[in-house]
Protein backbone atom coordinates (compact mmCIF):
# COMPACT_ATOMS: atom_id res chain seq x y z
CA UNK A 1 0.00 0.00 0.00
CA UNK A 2 1.40 3.54 -1.16
CA UNK A 3 1.84 5.18 2.24
CA UNK A 4 -0.08 8.54 1.83
CA UNK A 5 -2.90 6.01 1.32
CA UNK A 6 -2.55 4.51 4.63
CA UNK A 7 -2.42 7.93 5.99
CA UNK A 8 -5.64 8.63 4.73
CA UNK A 9 -6.95 5.28 6.16
CA UNK A 10 -5.57 5.86 9.63
CA UNK A 11 -6.35 9.38 10.16
CA UNK A 12 -9.74 8.38 9.18
CA UNK A 13 -10.10 5.90 11.50
CA UNK A 14 -8.76 8.85 13.96
CA UNK A 15 -11.49 10.83 13.74
CA UNK A 16 -14.28 8.21 13.03
CA UNK A 17 -13.42 7.28 16.81
CA UNK A 18 -12.28 9.95 18.25
CA UNK A 19 -15.18 12.74 17.15
CA UNK A 20 -17.62 9.68 17.50
CA UNK A 21 -16.76 9.54 21.03
CA UNK A 22 -17.51 13.24 21.39
CA UNK A 23 -20.90 13.11 19.27
CA UNK A 24 -22.06 10.12 21.30
CA UNK A 25 -21.41 12.30 24.38
CA UNK A 26 -22.93 15.11 24.05
CA UNK A 27 -25.33 14.89 20.86
CA UNK A 28 -29.00 14.59 22.21
CA UNK A 29 -30.92 11.65 22.93
CA UNK A 30 -27.26 9.32 21.95
CA UNK A 31 -27.06 6.58 24.57
CA UNK A 32 -23.25 8.15 26.11
CA UNK A 33 -25.14 11.38 26.10
CA UNK A 34 -23.55 13.27 28.99
CA UNK A 35 -21.51 10.87 29.64
CA UNK A 36 -18.27 13.39 30.50
CA UNK A 37 -14.70 14.32 29.75
CA UNK A 38 -13.26 10.76 30.98
CA UNK A 39 -15.10 8.95 28.17
CA UNK A 40 -14.05 11.61 25.74
CA UNK A 41 -10.39 11.56 26.53
CA UNK A 42 -10.36 7.79 26.75
CA UNK A 43 -12.28 7.55 23.53
CA UNK A 44 -9.81 9.42 22.34
CA UNK A 45 -6.79 7.46 23.46
CA UNK A 46 -8.19 4.41 21.55
CA UNK A 47 -8.51 5.99 18.72
CA UNK A 48 -5.10 6.70 18.38
CA UNK A 49 -4.53 3.19 19.49
CA UNK A 50 -6.42 1.54 16.79
CA UNK A 51 -5.48 4.48 14.11
CA UNK A 52 -2.08 3.85 14.94
CA UNK A 53 -1.42 0.15 15.21
CA UNK A 54 -3.40 -0.22 11.92
CA UNK A 55 -1.09 1.64 9.23
CA UNK A 56 2.10 1.66 11.18
CA UNK A 57 4.09 -0.84 9.39
CA UNK A 58 2.97 0.88 6.16
CA UNK A 59 3.45 4.75 6.59
CA UNK A 60 4.84 5.17 10.43
CA UNK A 61 1.26 6.10 11.17
CA UNK A 62 1.92 10.03 11.65
CA UNK A 63 -1.96 10.60 11.21
CA UNK A 64 -0.35 14.55 12.10
CA UNK A 65 1.19 17.13 10.06
CA UNK A 66 2.93 17.95 13.26
CA UNK A 67 4.56 14.47 13.62
CA UNK A 68 5.11 14.85 9.96
CA UNK A 69 6.43 17.96 10.20
CA UNK A 70 9.03 16.75 13.40
CA UNK A 71 10.34 13.81 12.25
CA UNK A 72 11.52 16.12 9.21
CA UNK A 73 13.16 18.29 10.86
CA UNK A 74 14.68 15.63 13.16
CA UNK A 75 16.57 14.10 9.49
CA UNK A 76 14.39 10.73 10.18
CA UNK A 77 11.83 11.65 7.18
CA UNK A 78 12.27 12.91 4.17
CA UNK A 79 10.99 16.60 3.19
CA UNK A 80 10.20 15.70 -0.26
CA UNK A 81 7.63 13.33 1.40
CA UNK A 82 6.09 15.58 3.79
CA UNK A 83 3.28 17.28 1.68
CA UNK A 84 1.88 14.18 0.27
CA UNK A 85 1.38 12.94 3.87
CA UNK A 86 -0.10 15.87 5.27
CA UNK A 87 -2.61 16.35 2.14
CA UNK A 88 -3.39 12.28 2.88
CA UNK A 89 -4.20 13.66 6.70
CA UNK A 90 -5.91 16.30 5.79
CA UNK A 91 -8.32 14.17 3.00
CA UNK A 92 -8.63 11.54 5.73
CA UNK A 93 -10.02 13.59 8.33
CA UNK A 94 -12.79 15.02 6.53
CA UNK A 95 -13.46 11.57 5.46
CA UNK A 96 -13.56 10.53 8.34
CA UNK A 97 -16.10 13.44 9.50
CA UNK A 98 -18.25 12.82 6.65
CA UNK A 99 -18.82 8.71 8.32
CA UNK A 100 -19.34 10.82 11.32
CA UNK A 101 -22.25 12.73 10.39
CA UNK A 102 -23.99 9.83 8.64
CA UNK A 103 -23.70 8.00 11.98
CA UNK A 104 -25.11 9.89 14.12
CA UNK A 105 -27.67 11.23 11.19
CA UNK A 106 -30.56 10.89 13.32
CA UNK A 107 -29.69 13.02 16.18
CA UNK A 108 -28.25 16.63 14.68
CA UNK A 109 -31.80 17.33 14.37
CA UNK A 110 -32.82 16.80 17.69
CA UNK A 111 -29.39 18.49 19.55
CA UNK A 112 -30.85 21.93 19.67
CA UNK A 113 -26.98 23.72 20.83
CA UNK A 114 -24.91 24.68 17.95
CA UNK A 115 -21.66 24.78 19.46
CA UNK A 116 -22.34 21.46 20.75
CA UNK A 117 -23.00 19.73 17.14
CA UNK A 118 -19.50 21.49 15.63
CA UNK A 119 -18.00 20.25 19.23
CA UNK A 120 -17.99 17.14 17.75
CA UNK A 121 -15.97 18.07 14.54
CA UNK A 122 -13.47 20.98 15.74
CA UNK A 123 -12.50 22.15 18.98
CA UNK A 124 -13.17 25.42 20.84
CA UNK A 125 -11.15 27.33 23.48
CA UNK A 126 -12.77 27.34 27.24
CA UNK A 127 -11.64 30.89 27.74
CA UNK A 128 -11.05 33.04 24.33
CA UNK A 129 -7.62 34.28 24.73
CA UNK A 130 -5.15 33.82 21.31
CA UNK A 131 -1.88 33.78 23.52
CA UNK A 132 -3.14 31.73 25.82
CA UNK A 133 -4.55 29.41 23.54
CA UNK A 134 -1.57 28.85 21.00
CA UNK A 135 0.52 28.78 24.11
CA UNK A 136 -1.88 25.46 25.61
CA UNK A 137 -1.93 24.08 22.34
CA UNK A 138 2.05 24.21 21.52
CA UNK A 139 2.37 22.77 25.22
CA UNK A 140 0.30 19.49 24.61
CA UNK A 141 1.83 19.28 21.18
CA UNK A 142 5.45 19.41 22.45
CA UNK A 143 4.58 17.28 25.10
CA UNK A 144 3.02 14.92 22.48
CA UNK A 145 6.22 14.74 19.73
CA UNK A 146 9.13 15.07 22.60
CA UNK A 147 7.40 11.67 24.13
CA UNK A 148 7.09 10.28 21.16
CA UNK A 149 10.60 10.69 20.05
CA UNK A 150 11.75 9.44 23.34
CA UNK A 151 9.07 6.24 23.07
CA UNK A 152 10.65 5.83 19.21
CA UNK A 153 14.44 6.41 18.94
CA UNK A 154 13.38 8.94 16.69
CA UNK A 155 16.91 10.75 15.98
CA UNK A 156 19.85 9.00 14.67
CA UNK A 157 17.89 6.54 12.40
CA UNK A 158 18.08 6.18 9.00
CA UNK A 159 15.65 8.15 6.33
CA UNK A 160 13.05 6.37 5.36
CA UNK A 161 8.73 6.96 5.42
CA UNK A 162 7.91 5.37 8.72
CA UNK A 163 8.36 6.16 12.25
CA UNK A 164 10.42 3.32 14.14
CA UNK A 165 8.14 1.05 15.84
CA UNK A 166 8.27 -0.18 19.22
CA UNK A 167 8.47 -3.66 18.69
CA UNK A 168 5.56 -5.06 20.58
CA UNK A 169 3.62 -6.02 17.60
CA UNK A 170 0.26 -3.82 17.44
CA UNK A 171 0.44 -3.42 21.61
CA UNK A 172 3.57 -1.25 20.51
CA UNK A 173 0.67 1.78 19.63
CA UNK A 174 -0.08 1.49 23.18
CA UNK A 175 2.05 3.80 24.95
CA UNK A 176 1.63 6.75 21.94
CA UNK A 177 -2.34 6.29 22.90
CA UNK A 178 -2.01 6.55 26.72
CA UNK A 179 0.27 9.72 25.87
CA UNK A 180 -2.98 10.97 24.54
CA UNK A 181 -4.66 9.76 26.89
CA UNK A 182 -2.65 11.68 29.53
CA UNK A 183 -1.94 15.22 27.58
CA UNK A 184 -6.15 15.01 27.16
CA UNK A 185 -6.37 14.68 30.90
CA UNK A 186 -3.82 16.81 32.04
CA UNK A 187 -3.95 19.94 29.21
CA UNK A 188 -6.92 19.28 27.73
CA UNK A 189 -9.20 21.67 29.17
CA UNK A 190 -8.73 25.43 28.20
CA UNK A 191 -8.31 24.56 23.94
CA UNK A 192 -9.47 20.56 23.30
CA UNK A 193 -6.34 19.57 22.68
CA UNK A 194 -6.12 19.47 19.31
CA UNK A 195 -2.49 18.74 19.07
CA UNK A 196 -2.66 17.93 15.26
CA UNK A 197 -3.83 20.42 12.54
CA UNK A 198 -5.56 17.99 10.40
CA UNK A 199 -7.56 16.59 13.21
CA UNK A 200 -9.06 20.41 13.58
CA UNK A 201 -8.94 21.72 10.16
CA UNK A 202 -10.44 19.02 8.31
CA UNK A 203 -13.35 18.08 10.21
CA UNK A 204 -13.87 21.85 10.37
CA UNK A 205 -13.90 22.02 6.85
CA UNK A 206 -16.17 19.17 6.36
CA UNK A 207 -18.44 20.99 9.09
CA UNK A 208 -18.82 23.93 7.04
CA UNK A 209 -20.14 21.73 4.07
CA UNK A 210 -22.02 19.11 5.21
CA UNK A 211 -26.19 19.96 5.98
CA UNK A 212 -26.62 19.78 9.84
CA UNK A 213 -29.71 21.25 11.09
CA UNK A 214 -29.65 23.82 13.04
CA UNK A 215 -26.06 24.23 12.85
CA UNK A 216 -24.06 27.44 13.35
CA UNK A 217 -20.73 29.13 12.36
CA UNK A 218 -17.81 27.09 11.81
CA UNK A 219 -15.89 29.75 13.85
CA UNK A 220 -13.11 30.17 11.74
CA UNK A 221 -11.55 33.09 13.79
CA UNK A 222 -10.25 30.16 15.75
CA UNK A 223 -9.49 28.24 13.35
CA UNK A 224 -5.83 29.01 12.93
CA UNK A 225 -4.74 28.59 16.61
CA UNK A 226 -4.79 24.86 16.40
CA UNK A 227 -2.76 24.88 12.89
CA UNK A 228 -0.63 27.48 14.43
CA UNK A 229 -0.04 25.74 18.09
CA UNK A 230 0.88 22.25 17.51
CA UNK A 231 3.07 23.46 14.25
CA UNK A 232 5.21 25.49 16.95
CA UNK A 233 4.95 23.09 19.47
CA UNK A 234 6.34 20.00 17.24
CA UNK A 235 9.04 22.37 15.98
CA UNK A 236 10.70 23.09 19.70
CA UNK A 237 9.78 19.19 20.47
CA UNK A 238 12.00 18.44 17.41
CA UNK A 239 14.79 21.15 18.47
CA UNK A 240 14.75 20.10 22.39
CA UNK A 241 15.57 16.44 21.31
CA UNK A 242 18.14 17.18 18.74
CA UNK A 243 19.90 19.10 21.10
CA UNK A 244 19.39 16.99 24.22
CA UNK A 245 20.86 13.95 22.27
CA UNK A 246 24.47 15.71 21.34
CA UNK A 247 25.10 15.62 24.85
Amino acid sequence: MYPPIAEFIGTALLIILGNGVVANTLLARSKGQNAGWIVITGGWAMAVFVAVFSVARISGAHLNPAVSVAMAMAGNFPWGSVPAYIIAQLLGAIFGSFVVWIAFLTHWKVTEDSELKRACFCTAPAIRNVAANITCEAIGTFVLIFCIFCMKGAVGAPKSDSVFPIDLGALGALPVGLLVWAIGLSLGGPTGYAINPARDLGPRIAYTILPLAGKGTSDWSYSWIPVVGPLIGCSLAALCYMALGRF
